[in-house]
């Protein structure tokens, strides 16, 4: 019988997030609504010294900006005693052992076996010492780390991104689980958590695969069943480049003020390392029922801004008018109506750009027309016909003016267009004529007439 899903999405507050954890985010919360499955937040907050309440809250904000919701939620925080709990049942099974070694003496040791050709694993030392030398190191006013004793034999699994895995016994080192000052380290609260809260299914980046191997011992010392794991490769910038020294200027937060929707990011997070390209109609909701960790390839998946931007633009093209009538509102757009925003949504890449479009139609703008052009658009003012106006009156005046003038192509509306919204493209003319009125056109094509 399958077992019911489970996932969670770990954050440190320590910062804002950014487009990677976003997608990890993303793709957990799709893989567990597509097995009608469980999604639990998580806050890793035991650095107490960088976790802040108004990281977490903004972690929160952005989370809900993106769509994603959870059906748990715990901090790490309030968890210390389950923590220590799972400390003292390592000790008793003997697979938790006290080492004494400053960071300088651990250092001196790696830097030692790497200069012989060794892999710079944990030579185990501490175990060979007596109890009366570790009272001595103690009385020295040395406080212990402590270690987690793996097997000797080798770790397995198949993994849902990357196949069959498998890490050779000796190639790992014990891993430090408990600091001197008795917090725990993330290998060891990160497995405790997961085995409590009944997580059934770990997806997280390839960078997370040697703590896999260490974490599904643990799981196994402490008793808890192992989740199933799925490690996808890290995006990489468009240039192929490493992401992580530039995720300072990719937070969500800074996403957000460059006017990025958030239906575009969850539509590009979600396809990006498949061979599907995501589409403007691509709700969050609506990825659903096809999502599958299979689709995602081997090769890291490029994260191009260009290629968000694109799809950015084509989401706000089909953007109901109830999907943002409030937002235009709150940009001082007061009385922008579905009227309006079917006429221009077609030509803003960013929401931003509709005020330029609102202006034209109830504002004032600085018309762009020729010099040169003043006689045929003064011309064309004369032409301009009584209101009411309608959806034919531009049809019916352009062939006024076509005819009055000479005129035709390029030299007959690109100077009309200029006048009119300052911008040599945009919404149809007829779409906007009616909008911006006669008055306010006159006075565009003939200043001072």
């Amino acid at each position: 019988m399958p077992k019911d899903v489970k996932v969670r999405f770990a954050p440190s507050p320590t910062g804002r997030l950014h487009v990677g954890n976003a997608r990890v985010a993303v793709l957990n919360w799709l893989f567990a609504r597509r097995q009608r499955g469980e999604v639990l937040l998580r806050m890793d907050d035991t650095d107490r010294e960088r976790s802040t309440k108004e990281f977490e809250a903004a972690i929160i904000e952005d989370l809900r900006w993106l769509g994603i919701d959870w059906d748990d939620f715990v901090r790490q925080s309030a968890r210390q005693t389950r923590y220590d709990a799972a400390v003292e049942r390592l000790k008793k099974a003997g697979r938790l052992y006290p080492c004494f070694e400053t960071s300088e003496e651990l250092d001196l040791k790696r830097k030692i076996q790497l200069g012989r050709g060794r892999p710079p694993v944990y030579d185990r030392a501490a175990l060979d010492l007596s109890s009366e030398e570790q009272t001595a190191l103690m009385a020295e006013g040395r406080t212990p780390h402590w270690r987690f004793k793996l097997l000797d034999q080798p770790i397995e699994w198949t993994d849902l991104g990357r196949g069959p895995v498998r890490f050779e016994a000796g190639h790992l080192s014990d891993p430090v689980l408990v600091r001197e000052d008795g917090r725990p380290l993330y290998t060891l609260s990160s497995v405790v958590d997961d085995g409590e809260f009944f997580i059934s299914h770990v997806i997280r980046g390839e960078d997370h695969v040697a703590n896999t191997a260490v974490q599904i011992e643990l799981f196994r010392a402490l008793g808890y069943d192992v989740p199933d794991f799925a490690h996808l490769p890290l995006m990489v910038g468009a240039d192929g480049k490493q992401l992580s020294k530039r995720l300072g200027s990719l937070s969500l937060g800074d996403l957000k003020e460059k006017g990025v929707e958030p239906q575009a990011l969850t539509a590009y997070l979600a396809r990006l390392g498949t061979a599907t390209a995501p589409e403007g109609d691509d709700t969050l909701d609506g990825l659903v029922p096809g999502f599958d960790l299979a689709a995602f390839g081997r090769a890291a998946p490029r994260y191009d801004e260009g290629e968000l931007s694109h799809l950015n633009a084509k989401v706000l093209h089909r953007l109901p008018y109830s999907a943002v009538a409030e937002r235009l509102a709150a940009m001082g757009l007061d009385g922008a109506d579905e009227a309006f925003w079917l006429a221009v949504r077609e030509n803003c890449e960013r929401l931003w750009d509709a005020g330029h479009w609102w202006r034209v139609c109830h504002g004032t703008i600085e018309p762009a027309a020729a010099p040169e052009d003043a006689d045929f658009l003064a011309e064309a003012a004369r032409l301009l016909p009584e209101e009411p106006w309608d959806a034919d009156t531009y049809a019916a005046w352009i062939e006024r003016v076509k005819a009055g003038t000479g005129r035709k192509g390029k030299g007959l509306f690109m100077p009309l267009r200029l006048a009119l919204t300052a911008r040599p493209k945009g919404p149809e003319l007829g779409t906007l004529l009616p909008l911006m009125g006669r008055k306010r056109a006159l006075e565009r094509l003939a200043p001072g007439g």
